[in-house]
Protein backbone atom coordinates (compact mmCIF):
# COMPACT_ATOMS: atom_id res chain seq x y z
CA UNK A 1 0.00 0.00 0.00
CA UNK A 2 2.76 2.32 0.90
CA UNK A 3 4.59 1.92 -2.61
CA UNK A 4 1.21 2.74 -4.71
CA UNK A 5 0.94 5.70 -2.49
CA UNK A 6 4.61 6.58 -3.01
CA UNK A 7 4.23 6.01 -6.90
CA UNK A 8 0.84 7.49 -7.35
CA UNK A 9 2.59 10.91 -5.15
CA UNK A 10 5.48 10.74 -7.54
CA UNK A 11 3.31 10.39 -10.78
CA UNK A 12 1.76 13.29 -9.78
CA UNK A 13 4.06 15.18 -9.07
CA UNK A 14 6.02 14.54 -12.14
CA UNK A 15 2.61 15.29 -13.76
CA UNK A 16 2.57 18.91 -12.06
CA UNK A 17 6.19 19.59 -13.44
CA UNK A 18 5.20 18.57 -16.83
CA UNK A 19 1.99 20.66 -17.15
CA UNK A 20 4.11 23.88 -15.04
CA UNK A 21 6.61 23.62 -18.16
CA UNK A 22 3.60 23.97 -20.44
CA UNK A 23 2.20 26.68 -18.95
CA UNK A 24 3.02 30.39 -20.58
CA UNK A 25 1.25 32.62 -17.53
CA UNK A 26 3.31 36.25 -18.91
CA UNK A 27 4.65 38.44 -21.31
CA UNK A 28 7.54 36.30 -22.93
CA UNK A 29 6.45 33.46 -20.83
CA UNK A 30 8.82 31.90 -17.58
CA UNK A 31 11.26 34.27 -16.60
CA UNK A 32 10.16 36.98 -19.04
CA UNK A 33 12.75 34.96 -21.55
CA UNK A 34 11.09 34.01 -24.28
CA UNK A 35 12.37 30.85 -25.04
CA UNK A 36 10.99 26.82 -24.90
CA UNK A 37 12.84 23.71 -24.22
CA UNK A 38 9.59 21.35 -26.13
CA UNK A 39 11.73 19.68 -29.10
CA UNK A 40 8.03 19.07 -30.80
CA UNK A 41 7.34 22.85 -31.28
CA UNK A 42 7.14 23.75 -35.30
CA UNK A 43 9.99 25.07 -37.25
CA UNK A 44 7.64 26.02 -40.96
CA UNK A 45 4.81 26.68 -40.92
CA UNK A 46 2.36 28.70 -43.36
CA UNK A 47 -1.35 29.86 -43.79
CA UNK A 48 -2.24 26.26 -43.84
CA UNK A 49 0.29 23.97 -43.20
CA UNK A 50 1.01 22.89 -39.43
CA UNK A 51 -2.05 25.39 -38.70
CA UNK A 52 -3.98 23.43 -35.64
CA UNK A 53 -6.68 26.10 -35.45
CA UNK A 54 -7.19 29.72 -35.83
CA UNK A 55 -9.21 31.99 -34.10
CA UNK A 56 -11.09 35.18 -35.26
CA UNK A 57 -10.55 37.92 -32.91
CA UNK A 58 -12.53 41.41 -32.83
CA UNK A 59 -11.29 44.79 -32.21
CA UNK A 60 -7.56 45.29 -31.47
CA UNK A 61 -5.09 44.31 -28.99
CA UNK A 62 -1.36 43.97 -29.17
CA UNK A 63 -1.41 41.85 -25.40
CA UNK A 64 0.70 38.64 -25.82
CA UNK A 65 -1.42 35.09 -25.54
CA UNK A 66 -1.15 33.68 -22.13
CA UNK A 67 -1.45 29.99 -21.28
CA UNK A 68 -2.54 28.05 -18.16
CA UNK A 69 -3.06 24.05 -18.92
CA UNK A 70 -6.21 24.01 -21.35
CA UNK A 71 -6.96 27.62 -21.50
CA UNK A 72 -5.46 30.72 -23.50
CA UNK A 73 -6.04 33.87 -22.43
CA UNK A 74 -6.45 37.16 -24.63
CA UNK A 75 -7.67 40.93 -24.20
CA UNK A 76 -8.70 43.29 -27.11
CA UNK A 77 -10.94 46.48 -27.39
CA UNK A 78 -13.44 46.49 -30.20
CA UNK A 79 -15.22 49.81 -31.14
CA UNK A 80 -18.48 50.87 -32.05
CA UNK A 81 -16.49 53.44 -34.52
CA UNK A 82 -13.86 53.55 -37.10
CA UNK A 83 -10.58 51.16 -36.23
CA UNK A 84 -7.87 53.61 -36.79
CA UNK A 85 -5.48 52.35 -39.88
CA UNK A 86 -1.70 52.74 -38.92
CA UNK A 87 0.98 51.53 -41.58
CA UNK A 88 3.86 49.88 -41.25
CA UNK A 89 7.43 50.23 -39.96
CA UNK A 90 9.11 53.00 -38.16
CA UNK A 91 7.73 56.49 -39.03
CA UNK A 92 6.77 60.22 -37.75
CA UNK A 93 3.27 61.46 -37.60
CA UNK A 94 1.84 58.76 -35.88
CA UNK A 95 0.98 60.86 -32.37
CA UNK A 96 -2.96 61.36 -32.21
CA UNK A 97 -3.41 64.09 -29.21
CA UNK A 98 -7.76 63.16 -29.31
CA UNK A 99 -8.66 59.75 -28.48
CA UNK A 100 -10.57 57.79 -30.88
CA UNK A 101 -14.37 58.40 -31.45
CA UNK A 102 -17.11 56.07 -30.63
CA UNK A 103 -18.01 53.76 -27.54
CA UNK A 104 -15.40 50.81 -27.00
CA UNK A 105 -15.35 47.28 -25.28
CA UNK A 106 -12.48 46.79 -23.21
CA UNK A 107 -12.52 42.47 -23.37
CA UNK A 108 -10.81 39.41 -21.91
CA UNK A 109 -11.38 36.08 -23.66
CA UNK A 110 -10.72 32.27 -22.84
CA UNK A 111 -9.61 29.90 -25.50
CA UNK A 112 -9.88 26.34 -25.35
CA UNK A 113 -5.85 25.23 -26.30
CA UNK A 114 -6.54 22.43 -28.09
CA UNK A 115 -9.36 23.57 -30.32
CA UNK A 116 -9.28 27.33 -30.10
CA UNK A 117 -12.91 27.82 -29.51
CA UNK A 118 -14.47 30.43 -27.07
CA UNK A 119 -14.74 29.01 -23.84
CA UNK A 120 -15.59 32.58 -22.18
CA UNK A 121 -15.72 36.72 -22.90
CA UNK A 122 -15.90 39.01 -20.59
CA UNK A 123 -16.40 42.83 -20.95
CA UNK A 124 -15.42 44.09 -17.74
CA UNK A 125 -15.50 47.72 -19.43
CA UNK A 126 -17.40 49.98 -22.00
CA UNK A 127 -17.36 53.74 -23.10
CA UNK A 128 -15.66 56.39 -24.33
CA UNK A 129 -11.51 56.06 -24.24
CA UNK A 130 -9.67 57.60 -20.88
CA UNK A 131 -6.66 59.48 -23.29
CA UNK A 132 -5.33 59.11 -26.44
CA UNK A 133 -2.64 56.41 -27.99
CA UNK A 134 -0.72 56.09 -31.16
CA UNK A 135 -1.40 55.27 -34.24
CA UNK A 136 0.24 52.21 -33.68
CA UNK A 137 -0.49 51.25 -30.10
CA UNK A 138 -3.63 49.58 -28.78
CA UNK A 139 -6.09 49.98 -25.95
CA UNK A 140 -4.85 46.38 -25.16
CA UNK A 141 -1.47 46.23 -25.17
CA UNK A 142 -0.80 45.14 -21.82
CA UNK A 143 -0.52 41.72 -21.60
CA UNK A 144 -1.98 39.54 -18.98
CA UNK A 145 -1.13 37.29 -16.36
CA UNK A 146 -1.94 34.69 -14.74
CA UNK A 147 -1.26 32.24 -11.63
CA UNK A 148 -3.16 29.50 -12.29
CA UNK A 149 -6.07 30.12 -9.87
CA UNK A 150 -7.01 33.73 -11.67
CA UNK A 151 -5.68 36.24 -14.81
CA UNK A 152 -5.59 39.64 -14.50
CA UNK A 153 -6.46 41.59 -17.37
CA UNK A 154 -4.62 45.55 -17.12
CA UNK A 155 -5.82 47.58 -19.56
CA UNK A 156 -3.70 50.86 -18.47
CA UNK A 157 -5.63 54.12 -17.82
CA UNK A 158 -9.35 51.76 -18.21
CA UNK A 159 -8.46 49.58 -14.63
CA UNK A 160 -7.23 46.03 -13.90
CA UNK A 161 -9.81 43.49 -13.80
CA UNK A 162 -9.40 39.99 -11.71
CA UNK A 163 -11.03 36.78 -13.04
CA UNK A 164 -11.27 33.17 -11.83
CA UNK A 165 -10.50 30.82 -14.45
CA UNK A 166 -14.35 29.95 -15.38
CA UNK A 167 -14.75 33.95 -16.25
CA UNK A 168 -16.11 35.40 -12.91
CA UNK A 169 -14.76 38.90 -12.18
CA UNK A 170 -13.30 38.83 -8.67
CA UNK A 171 -12.60 42.15 -8.32
CA UNK A 172 -11.31 45.34 -10.08
CA UNK A 173 -8.90 48.46 -9.87
CA UNK A 174 -8.90 51.91 -11.23
CA UNK A 175 -6.53 54.69 -11.24
CA UNK A 176 -6.66 58.23 -12.51
CA UNK A 177 -6.02 58.30 -16.16
CA UNK A 178 -3.03 60.08 -16.63
CA UNK A 179 -1.15 61.72 -19.47
CA UNK A 180 1.82 60.27 -21.45
CA UNK A 181 4.45 61.52 -23.77
CA UNK A 182 3.22 62.90 -27.10
CA UNK A 183 0.20 61.03 -25.90
CA UNK A 184 0.88 57.23 -27.13
CA UNK A 185 -0.48 55.39 -24.00
CA UNK A 186 0.73 52.99 -21.88
CA UNK A 187 1.89 49.39 -22.51
CA UNK A 188 3.88 48.12 -19.66
CA UNK A 189 2.31 44.30 -18.36
CA UNK A 190 1.95 43.57 -14.63
CA UNK A 191 4.11 40.72 -12.96
CA UNK A 192 3.29 38.33 -10.15
CA UNK A 193 5.23 37.16 -7.69
CA UNK A 194 4.62 35.41 -4.28
CA UNK A 195 1.15 36.13 -3.89
CA UNK A 196 1.62 39.99 -5.16
CA UNK A 197 0.77 41.76 -8.46
CA UNK A 198 3.54 44.65 -9.33
CA UNK A 199 2.31 47.04 -11.77
CA UNK A 200 4.59 50.05 -12.88
CA UNK A 201 2.79 53.15 -14.04
CA UNK A 202 5.14 56.18 -15.75
CA UNK A 203 3.73 58.58 -17.05
CA UNK A 204 3.67 62.60 -18.00
CA UNK A 205 2.01 63.57 -14.38
CA UNK A 206 2.76 60.79 -11.64
CA UNK A 207 5.09 57.86 -12.14
CA UNK A 208 4.63 55.04 -10.00
CA UNK A 209 5.39 51.64 -8.70
CA UNK A 210 2.17 49.55 -7.00
CA UNK A 211 1.88 46.59 -4.86
CA UNK A 212 -1.17 44.71 -4.92
CA UNK A 213 -2.61 41.38 -3.22
CA UNK A 214 -3.51 39.07 -6.02
CA UNK A 215 -6.28 37.29 -4.30
CA UNK A 216 -8.07 40.54 -2.85
CA UNK A 217 -6.72 43.30 -4.91
CA UNK A 218 -5.86 45.04 -2.12
CA UNK A 219 -3.25 48.01 -2.38
CA UNK A 220 -0.24 47.06 0.05
CA UNK A 221 2.21 49.72 -0.84
CA UNK A 222 2.49 52.26 -3.59
CA UNK A 223 6.02 54.33 -4.29
CA UNK A 224 6.36 57.34 -6.37
CA UNK A 225 9.01 57.36 -8.91
CA UNK A 226 10.11 60.64 -8.60
CA UNK A 227 11.24 62.19 -11.79
CA UNK A 228 10.61 59.65 -13.59
CA UNK A 229 8.09 60.14 -16.68
CA UNK A 230 6.38 57.71 -19.47
CA UNK A 231 8.16 54.54 -19.95
CA UNK A 232 6.74 51.48 -21.46
CA UNK A 233 9.00 48.69 -20.39
CA UNK A 234 7.72 45.53 -18.40
CA UNK A 235 8.96 45.26 -14.99
CA UNK A 236 10.89 41.77 -13.70
CA UNK A 237 11.28 40.28 -10.69
CA UNK A 238 14.95 38.95 -9.88
CA UNK A 239 15.52 36.54 -7.59
CA UNK A 240 19.39 36.35 -7.69
CA UNK A 241 21.57 35.00 -5.04
CA UNK A 242 21.41 37.55 -2.67
CA UNK A 243 17.94 39.10 -2.71
CA UNK A 244 14.84 39.37 -4.61
CA UNK A 245 14.47 43.15 -6.73
CA UNK A 246 11.90 44.75 -8.69
CA UNK A 247 13.62 45.85 -11.65
CA UNK A 248 11.95 48.89 -13.54
CA UNK A 249 13.89 49.98 -16.20
CA UNK A 250 13.37 53.78 -17.07
CA UNK A 251 14.74 56.89 -19.56
CA UNK A 252 15.79 59.20 -16.50
CA UNK A 253 16.81 56.11 -13.86
CA UNK A 254 16.67 52.11 -14.41
CA UNK A 255 15.67 51.70 -10.49
CA UNK A 256 15.59 48.23 -7.92
CA UNK A 257 12.96 48.28 -5.23
CA UNK A 258 12.84 45.59 -2.89
CA UNK A 259 9.51 43.49 -1.89
CA UNK A 260 8.36 46.67 0.02
CA UNK A 261 9.16 49.46 -2.57
CA UNK A 262 12.44 50.56 -1.19
CA UNK A 263 14.58 52.01 -3.50
CA UNK A 264 17.96 49.29 -4.05
CA UNK A 265 19.94 50.99 -6.56
CA UNK A 266 19.85 52.84 -9.72
CA UNK A 267 21.76 53.96 -12.83
CA UNK A 268 21.30 56.15 -15.85
CA UNK A 269 22.35 55.98 -19.14
CA UNK A 270 19.32 54.79 -20.88
CA UNK A 271 17.80 56.04 -24.46
CA UNK A 272 15.12 58.46 -24.37
CA UNK A 273 12.08 56.38 -24.87
CA UNK A 274 12.51 52.70 -22.80
CA UNK A 275 10.61 49.63 -23.87
CA UNK A 276 12.02 46.51 -23.69
CA UNK A 277 11.99 43.75 -21.10
CA UNK A 278 14.65 43.30 -18.76
CA UNK A 279 15.30 39.36 -17.67
CA UNK A 280 18.39 37.67 -15.87
CA UNK A 281 20.88 34.64 -16.84
CA UNK A 282 23.77 33.47 -15.73
CA UNK A 283 23.39 35.14 -12.29
CA UNK A 284 23.61 38.49 -14.46
CA UNK A 285 20.49 41.16 -15.07
CA UNK A 286 20.02 42.51 -18.80
CA UNK A 287 18.68 45.69 -19.21
CA UNK A 288 18.06 47.49 -22.86
CA UNK A 289 16.74 50.36 -24.32
CA UNK A 290 17.49 51.78 -28.13
CA UNK A 291 15.70 54.55 -29.08
CA UNK A 292 16.22 55.30 -32.90
CA UNK A 293 17.10 58.92 -33.03
CA UNK A 294 19.58 58.40 -30.03
CA UNK A 295 23.38 57.50 -30.14
CA UNK A 296 22.49 56.12 -26.58
CA UNK A 297 21.25 52.36 -27.59
CA UNK A 298 22.65 50.43 -24.34
CA UNK A 299 22.84 47.04 -23.21
CA UNK A 300 23.86 46.19 -19.80
CA UNK A 301 24.93 43.56 -17.26
CA UNK A 302 24.22 43.85 -14.36
CA UNK A 303 25.84 42.16 -11.18
CA UNK A 304 23.57 41.28 -7.97
CA UNK A 305 23.90 43.52 -4.70
CA UNK A 306 24.14 46.62 -5.42
CA UNK A 307 23.12 49.78 -3.47
CA UNK A 308 23.12 53.44 -5.01
CA UNK A 309 23.45 55.22 -8.01
CA UNK A 310 26.11 52.71 -9.89
CA UNK A 311 25.82 54.57 -13.40
CA UNK A 312 28.88 54.79 -15.77
CA UNK A 313 31.16 57.09 -16.02
CA UNK A 314 31.16 58.66 -19.48
CA UNK A 315 34.75 56.42 -20.32
CA UNK A 316 33.69 53.21 -18.24
CA UNK A 317 31.94 50.14 -20.10
CA UNK A 318 31.76 48.22 -16.69
CA UNK A 319 32.32 49.09 -13.05
CA UNK A 320 32.06 46.87 -9.73
CA UNK A 321 28.01 46.76 -10.21
CA UNK A 322 28.12 46.69 -13.96
CA UNK A 323 29.40 43.38 -15.61
CA UNK A 324 29.32 44.96 -19.37
CA UNK A 325 27.77 47.79 -21.26
CA UNK A 326 27.26 48.01 -24.76
CA UNK A 327 26.56 51.42 -25.81
CA UNK A 328 24.97 51.29 -29.13
CA UNK A 329 23.49 48.28 -29.74
CA UNK A 330 20.68 48.37 -28.19
CA UNK A 331 17.00 47.69 -29.93
CA UNK A 332 14.20 49.86 -29.53
CA UNK A 333 10.99 47.85 -29.56
CA UNK A 334 11.50 44.38 -29.24
CA UNK A 335 13.09 42.84 -26.23
CA UNK A 336 16.57 41.08 -26.60
CA UNK A 337 16.96 37.20 -26.22
CA UNK A 338 19.50 34.75 -24.94
CA UNK A 339 19.62 31.63 -26.22
CA UNK A 340 22.33 29.25 -25.01
CA UNK A 341 25.12 31.32 -24.33
CA UNK A 342 24.81 34.15 -26.83
CA UNK A 343 22.42 37.40 -26.96
CA UNK A 344 20.58 38.27 -30.02
CA UNK A 345 19.25 41.55 -30.64
CA UNK A 346 16.77 42.74 -33.49
CA UNK A 347 16.58 45.50 -34.45
CA UNK A 348 13.02 47.45 -35.48
CA UNK A 349 14.42 47.46 -39.15
CA UNK A 350 15.37 44.00 -39.50
CA UNK A 351 19.10 44.16 -38.30
CA UNK A 352 20.28 41.60 -36.51
CA UNK A 353 23.54 41.48 -33.90
CA UNK A 354 24.73 38.87 -31.61
CA UNK A 355 26.65 38.83 -28.40
CA UNK A 356 28.51 36.88 -25.58
CA UNK A 357 25.85 36.77 -23.17
CA UNK A 358 28.48 36.89 -20.03
CA UNK A 359 31.04 39.04 -21.03
CA UNK A 360 29.27 41.67 -23.78
CA UNK A 361 31.74 40.64 -26.84
CA UNK A 362 30.46 41.12 -30.17
CA UNK A 363 30.34 37.91 -32.08
CA UNK A 364 28.57 39.08 -35.52
CA UNK A 365 26.42 42.08 -36.84
CA UNK A 366 24.48 43.77 -37.50
CA UNK A 367 23.30 41.57 -40.93
CA UNK A 368 20.30 41.93 -42.51
CA UNK A 369 17.28 39.42 -41.73
CA UNK A 370 15.34 40.93 -44.88
CA UNK A 371 16.89 42.74 -48.18
CA UNK A 372 15.48 45.98 -47.60
CA UNK A 373 14.49 47.69 -44.42
CA UNK A 374 12.04 45.38 -42.46
CA UNK A 375 9.46 46.05 -39.81
CA UNK A 376 9.85 44.46 -36.73
CA UNK A 377 8.08 45.23 -33.23
CA UNK A 378 7.48 41.79 -31.14
CA UNK A 379 9.77 40.47 -29.48
CA UNK A 380 12.14 37.21 -30.59
CA UNK A 381 11.89 33.95 -29.07
CA UNK A 382 13.93 30.32 -29.63
CA UNK A 383 13.45 26.70 -29.34
CA UNK A 384 15.50 23.76 -31.66
CA UNK A 385 18.28 25.70 -31.80
CA UNK A 386 16.84 28.80 -33.54
CA UNK A 387 15.75 31.98 -33.41
CA UNK A 388 12.50 33.43 -34.72
CA UNK A 389 11.51 37.22 -35.92
CA UNK A 390 7.97 37.89 -36.45
CA UNK A 391 7.46 41.19 -38.45
CA UNK A 392 4.88 43.16 -38.79
CA UNK A 393 4.27 41.59 -42.51
CA UNK A 394 3.16 38.08 -40.75
CA UNK A 395 6.13 37.03 -41.73
CA UNK A 396 8.59 34.69 -39.46
CA UNK A 397 11.87 34.72 -40.22
CA UNK A 398 13.87 31.82 -38.40
CA UNK A 399 17.65 32.42 -37.73
CA UNK A 400 20.11 29.56 -37.20
CA UNK A 401 21.08 29.79 -33.28
CA UNK A 402 25.19 30.20 -33.03
CA UNK A 403 28.38 32.32 -33.53
CA UNK A 404 27.45 32.25 -37.28
CA UNK A 405 24.51 34.37 -38.82
CA UNK A 406 22.27 32.39 -41.03
CA UNK A 407 18.60 32.57 -42.23
CA UNK A 408 17.08 29.16 -42.94
CA UNK A 409 13.90 30.37 -44.12
CA UNK A 410 10.57 32.74 -43.96
CA UNK A 411 7.14 31.06 -42.88
CA UNK A 412 4.38 33.37 -44.22
CA UNK A 413 1.03 33.67 -43.10
CA UNK A 414 -1.60 35.62 -45.40
CA UNK A 415 -1.62 38.86 -46.50
CA UNK A 416 -5.35 39.85 -44.59
CA UNK A 417 -3.15 39.53 -41.25
CA UNK A 418 -3.42 43.00 -40.74
CA UNK A 419 -0.49 44.78 -38.38
CA UNK A 420 1.78 42.25 -36.47
CA UNK A 421 2.57 43.23 -33.05
CA UNK A 422 1.80 41.12 -30.45
CA UNK A 423 4.65 38.72 -29.38
CA UNK A 424 4.07 35.00 -29.69
CA UNK A 425 3.52 32.43 -26.92
CA UNK A 426 4.31 28.47 -26.38
CA UNK A 427 2.60 26.46 -24.71
CA UNK A 428 4.03 22.62 -24.72
CA UNK A 429 4.12 21.74 -28.18
CA UNK A 430 2.00 25.03 -29.76
CA UNK A 431 2.77 27.94 -30.59
CA UNK A 432 0.21 30.62 -30.72
CA UNK A 433 0.83 33.47 -32.94
CA UNK A 434 -1.11 36.77 -32.91
CA UNK A 435 -1.89 38.88 -35.85
CA UNK A 436 -4.46 41.97 -36.17
CA UNK A 437 -6.94 39.92 -37.19
CA UNK A 438 -6.73 36.06 -35.53
CA UNK A 439 -4.87 33.73 -33.47
CA UNK A 440 -3.23 30.70 -34.78
CA UNK A 441 -2.04 27.49 -33.01
CA UNK A 442 0.83 26.50 -34.66
CA UNK A 443 1.79 22.42 -34.34
CA UNK A 444 3.10 19.77 -36.09
CA UNK A 445 1.19 17.37 -37.86
CA UNK A 446 1.89 14.07 -37.81
CA UNK A 447 3.01 12.94 -41.56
Amino acid sequence: MKLKISLALLVAAVSGVLNAADNWPQFRGPGAMGVSANANLSVEWSATKNVEWKTELAGRGWSSPVVWGKKVFVTTVTTDGEQWVAKKGLYFGGNRYQPPKGKHQWKVICLNLETGKVLWERTPLAGMPRGSIHIKNSYASETPITDGERVYAYFGNHGLFCYDMAGKQLWKKEWPAVKTRYGWGLAASPVLHDGRLYIVNDNEEQSFLVALDAKTGKQIWRTERSGEKSNWSTPFIWQNKLRTEIITPGTRKNRAYDLEGKLLYQFGGSSSITIATPYAKFGLLYITSGYVGDRKKPIFAIRPGAKGDISLASDQDSNAHIAWCQRRAGPYNPSTIIYGDLLYVLLDRGLVSCFEAKTGKAVYGPERVVPRGGAFTSSPWAYNGKIFFLDENSVTHVLQAGREFKVLRQNRLTGKEGICMATPAMAGDRLLIRTDARIYSIRSVAE
